[in-house]
């Protein structure tokens, strides 16, 4: 048996498949590697170069000076007319999505079934949904090589889910808390700053990654969204706007309590603000060290309107109908008992400057 040798070679086989090391007479194979061509990382649209080029000869040789500018990696190309037709593309389709963001969510605002909570949510969800597809038809109108790009892809996904996933994290939370409508724009919040000093804030905006609330001294905060799903929150306003406020008040005990009752009740009656339904109650607490102690209880239906201003005003006016009645507010006061000594009766003796018999 005798091993072929190129001559014997079936003579339908392709031109094409003839390589510049061609096998020398009786040699099996060939130690030469075949060079891989050169492969464009952005390949733009097909014809896009001819339909730029064709407009007019400076065109054409625009055309050509930048596509002979090129960055070569290997077998990566990288040419300045793709560098400049990837920005004029990315810049064409965000402002093609921003612009169908911008009249898709007002489409949705002015939709009447919906309330604020879920237009927010389909708001998000649509603008969502058209930044993805804004990106897939840019990586398609570009047309990158994801395959040469695989690798770094691969470690700048990776470095993106360990840097961005409280990002995520709080995006989901987000769509969450819209979801189960535990808070809304518009809600009356309890918000904690470091000190643990607590205000009431009402939420201004919910957004991808943290809720506004701003407060009635205009201090805004900005609580990541993650924070309302793992941590206790005090909504005034999530089922009923209506808030109860206390006033706690003490009086003498040679006070008309009858009367004292009455001008509590008078003075809620006349603040502004202060609900009829539900009634406002005053309810006797405790006999104090000091005072016969008090509580008047009465609802608002603002709360984003403050708090403590409509206590304030209940007191103002429980102070000038108590200075109209003559019912006194007791100042904090306690008795001291002294047992008598011979050393106590001697400073007293010196300091009412009296003589000091000797021992």
């Amino acid at each position: 048996m005798t091993l072929p040798t190129p001559t014997d070679t079936p003579s339908d086989t392709p031109a094409a498949e003839a390589t510049p090391e061609a096998l020398q007479p009786g040699q099996l194979w060939s130690m030469a590697e075949t060079v891989e061509p050169e492969k464009d990382v952005v390949t733009v649209a097909e014809g896009a170069k001819e339909g730029i080029a064709s407009q007019s000869d400076t065109m054409a040789q625009v055309v050509d000076w930048l596509d002979s500018a090129a960055l070569t990696i290997g077998s990566i190309r990288i040419s300045a007319f793709d560098v400049v037709f990837l920005l004029a593309s990315v810049a064409l389709v965000v402002t093609v999505a921003w612009f169908i963001a911008k009249l898709a969510r007002r489409l949705v605002r002015g939709i009447n079934g919906f309330d604020d909570a879920q237009k927010l949510l389909a708001d998000k969800l649509v603008t969502i949904l058209i930044w993805t597809i804004a990106f897939l038809v840019a990586v398609d109108l570009i047309g990158i090589d994801l395959t040469a790009l695989a690798f770094f892809g691969g470690a700048f996904g990776l470095a993106i889910g360990f840097g961005l996933q409280k990002t995520f994290g709080n995006l989901i939370s987000g769509i969450l808390l819209l979801l189960d409508k535990s808070i809304k724009p518009g809600d009356v919040i309890s918000v904690s700053d470091q000190a643990g000093n607590e205000a009431v804030g009402q939420i201004r905006k919910i957004g991808i990654r943290a809720i506004s609330v701003i407060t009635r001294d205009q201090t805004e905060y900005l609580i990541p969204n993650e924070n309302l799903m793992v941590n206790q929150m005090i909504n005034w306003s999530y089922s009923s706007k209506d808030v109860r406020v206390k006033a706690p008040v003490g009086v003498s005990y040679d006070s008309d309590l009858d009367l004292v009752t009455e001008l509590l009740y008078q003075a809620v009656d006349e603040t502004e603000r202060v609900l009829k339904r539900p009634k406002p109650r005053v309810n006797l607490m405790e006999f104090g060290d000091n005072s016969v102690n008090f509580e008047v209880r009465f609802w608002i239906s603002d709360p984003e309107a403050g708090i403590a201003n409509i206590r304030s005003d209940v007191y103002m006016r429980l102070w000038q109908l108590f200075k109209e009645n003559d019912i006194e507010i007791p100042f904090p006061q306690h008795d001291l008992h002294l047992r008598s000594s011979k050393q106590l009766d001697q400073i007293v003796e010196m300091m009412s400057g009296g003589k000091v018999a000797a021992p």
